[in-house]
């Protein structure tokens, strides 16, 4: 048994060879379909993200600068808040209006609607928002947020190109994993013929909807606002030049394997 049937039998089966359905799933993954289609969710930072509409199937590159994001998020809440206090002396109604004018965010080419999710789960006063062009995806978005037991009256999905969905409105926070693969990179077959071309490919130079993005990034952050967007590591330089020449401040981070990964983007 190969370590993906192994995984299949444990995570889907519950370790019975004889169930129903197994030996199929077998022969899917000898056919190379991916091994989180084949069991039809992904781990995302402590939560199970379902793929039922076969949507990009979330990596530990994300994973890892979301964790940063988080983490970033967090601090800010927390300093947020405690300032707010300290100028309020105290007052109980200042904490209390602060505490409920929550921090929007935006999850951007959401896909399965991993990144909001784990928004969502982490911070409680967060509202996130959703936007994502394949309508095919909604329903898995929904239930993402549903079946990871997040509160759905924090979330907002809309469906369309880009910002299209979201005119006028204005995020504290944008995060975006877009598609940045140049159409002629040769890929493993288990993604070329199974992931949605939609969510990787982005013409010859894989910077098509990255240029998109920068041209209107600025028209939806608020002030004091910031974009993180993750980008090929062969071209985030380019992708970060894309921003700059928008009167943006860059910066590109590494992901746990020391490449070039996300740009951190501030007005």
């Amino acid at each position: 048994m190969t370590r993906d049937e192994t995984w299949l039998l444990d995570e889907k089966y519950e370790g019975d060879a004889s169930a129903p359905g197994f030996a199929a799933d077998c022969a899917r993954l000898a056919k190379g379909e991916p091994l989180a289609y084949v069991i039809g969710s992904q781990p995302f930072l402590g939560l199970t993200i379902h793929l039922d509409s076969h949507p990009l199937i979330p990596r530990v590159e994300t994973e890892w600068w979301v964790e940063q994001l988080l983490e970033k998020a967090s601090d800010t809440i927390s300093e947020t808040l405690r300032s707010a206090t300290t100028r309020a002396g105290g007052n109980s109604v200042l904490r209390n209006r602060v505490t409920r004018e929550p921090l929007g965010f935006l999850d951007l080419c959401a896909g399965s609607g991993a990144i909001g999710c784990a928004l969502l789960a982490r911070l409680s006063e967060a509202h996130v928002s959703f936007g994502e062009i394949d309508p095919s995806h909604e329903a898995t978005i929904l239930k993402n947020i549903r079946e990871n037991g997040l509160d759905e009256s924090r979330a907002a999905v809309r469906i369309g190109d880009l910002f299209a969905p979201f005119a006028g409105l204005r995020f504290d926070v944008i995060a975006a994993n877009p598609p940045y693969i140049p159409s002629g990179r040769a890929l493993d077959a288990s993604v070329a013929e199974h992931e949605p071309g939609l969510a990787l490919f982005a013409e010859e130079d894989g910077l098509a909807l990255i240029r998109r993005l920068a041209a209107k990034l600025a028209d939806h952050l608020a002030p004091g606002g910031e974009a993180w967007v993750e980008v090929d590591s062969e071209h985030a330089q380019a992708a970060a030049d894309l921003f700059k020449a928008r009167g943006l401040s860059v910066g590109i981070h590494t992901d746990q394997y020391g490449r070039p990964r996300v740009l951190l983007i501030t007005s």
